[in-house]
């Protein structure tokens, strides 16, 4: 679960990080205010999405305008950019042509910057630990820093069963070329930010730029965090943080019903039971010469409702152009989905090709239930078949 920049930073502000003072607003008649609460004389207007990049991104139908972050010098700047910014789509390369509309702007004092620095948190799946990231280079891609300058990157993981400790940060520090009190407030903010990080189940958290201040503080300038979904149950504080507009609508609807379903590029839909199946399904279909239009794992405790749902979500996307069923019946009876499946092909009126393959628990009843619905539901047998059988109809319907 991804959580807005002002709702991340007063989250690390608790934590006990330091944090510029700013206000989050809705409404363009809330500028004025805002901006004359923090004073100035420096303010900076960030618009709110869940994508990185915005400075250096465009507003749709104002691509020779200002990026989604701007420092401006007068409450009557505040209000202007404001107004051009709220309400509007912004273009960022993590956020596709299509764009995110800001819903929400920042306004933040303004802060005199002496160094631009790296650091994040992140999960390492291969140690099971989580990982500290730090660089000098802050402001920018860290995966172009990467790329060009890895040597310039210091990574380590901590050890769970001693947890944070000072020498961590001072790696960190000394990494980033910290001096006198600076030293000292790195080693605090790590320590801050790992407590914050497993009590919280989180993800990721990015601060970029890390900022050394005019008065020599560490600073955090821009903050990214996500949690883990699955852990939200423990967090409700956090759950309301959601943010569903930032969302795509068919992943939402799919985690009201307990679906795990991720939007992609194809024009096959595809409804499997299991993740390891689901992606040797799309595997298959790019074998085949298509595309997986989404991933789709409806788990092992599917039911009618569920299937009928998984179809709507599927159909709600434009580009699907076909259906794959894959469905092995260990845990779930294969009879059970067949009734799901032409239960569901009546009520969405179901007016694309659809295959199924059924492996498993009961599966000539289900092979049955569907060839006596009279609907034109395709059988196959193996999973190549089914993945053959789908292009097929689909390039001859297209």
């Amino acid at each position: 679960m991804n959580i807005h920049e002002f709702q991340a930073k007063a989250l690390l502000r608790d934590a006990g990080a330091l944090v510029s003072e700013g206000r989050a607003i809705t409404d363009a008649s809330e500028a004025q205010a805002a901006a004359e609460e923090l004073g100035g004389p420096i303010w900076v207007v960030k618009s709110q999405i869940h994508a990185g990049g915005r400075g250096k991104g465009k507003f749709k139908g104002n691509e020779d305008g200002g990026g989604g972050v701007r420092v401006v010098k007068s409450v009557d700047e505040v209000v202007s950019n404001v107004n051009e910014m709220l309400g509007e789509t912004l273009v960022t390369h993590q956020t596709g042509p299509v764009g995110k509309q800001v819903n929400t702007i920042y306004i933040e004092d303004g802060a005199e910057i002496k160094t631009e620095l790296y650091l994040s948190m992140l999960v390492d799946r291969e140690t099971s630990r989580v990982s500290f990231i730090a660089s000098t280079e802050g402001g920018m891609d860290i995966e172009e820093v990467a790329a060009s300058t890895p040597e310039k990157i210091l990574t380590f993981t901590v050890d769970p069963a001693t947890g944070i400790r000072n020498f961590h940060g001072l790696r960190v520090a000394q990494a980033l070329g910290m001096e006198g009190q600076q030293i000292k407030q790195t080693v605090k903010l790590c320590n801050a930010l790992y407590k914050f990080f497993i009590e919280k189940d989180c993800e990721m958290l990015e601060i970029n730029p890390l900022i050394v201040d005019g008065e020599d503080n560490v600073r955090v300038l821009d903050a990214k965090v996500s949690f883990d979904g699955n852990a939200m149950y423990r967090h409700p504080e956090l759950a309301d943080l959601r943010d569903e507009t930032e969302e795509d609508p068919k992943e939402l609807a799919a985690s009201k019903f307990d679906l795990n379903y991720i939007a992609l590029d194809g024009e096959i839909g595809c409804m499997v039971n299991g993740a390891g199946l689901a992606m040797a399904t799309m595997d298959i279909i790019k074998l085949f010469g298509s595309e997986p239009a989404n991933f789709l794992d409806v788990g092992g405790g599917a039911t009618k409702e569920k299937v009928t749902e998984a179809f709507k979500i599927i159909l709600s996307d434009d580009k699907v152009k076909g259906i794959l069923v894959n469905i092995f019946g260990g845990i779930m009876r294969c009879d059970i989905i067949a009734d799901g499946v032409v239960s569901a092909a009546r009520e969405v009126e179901l007016d694309v090709p659809l295959v199924v393959r059924l492996e498993g628990t009961n599966v000539e009843q289900g092979k049955q239930i569907m060839a006596d619905s009279g609907l034109p539901i395709i059988s196959a047998d193996t999973l190549a078949d089914a993945a053959e059988k789908v292009v097929a109809a689909v390039k001859s319907a297209g």
